[in-house]
């Protein structure tokens, strides 16, 4: 019998994101970076950068104060 794996997939608003982190410390596949681009506010969001590894855990949104991140689970 096959388990099946989750896929996720993570969308993150550059502008209510204030680079701080929290998500890339938390995330345990290491799909999130910081850009090297600021959004309006002058700040550095965070970007999903490694949607083959994410497993849809949510923990990025869990701990993000900004509520900039909505996690999506494919079956």
């Amino acid at each position: 019998m096959k388990t099946k794996v989750k896929k996720g997939k993570i969308e993150i608003d550059a502008e209510r994101c204030k680079g701080c982190k929290y998500c890339i410390l938390t995330c345990p596949k290491g799909c999130i970076e910081i850009s090297p681009n600021f959004n309006s506010s002058g700040y550095f969001p965070a970007y999903f950068f490694n949607p083959d590894s994410c497993i849809g855990c949510a923990m990025c949104a869990v701990v993000c104060p900004d509520i900039a991140i909505e996690v999506f689970i494919e079956e």
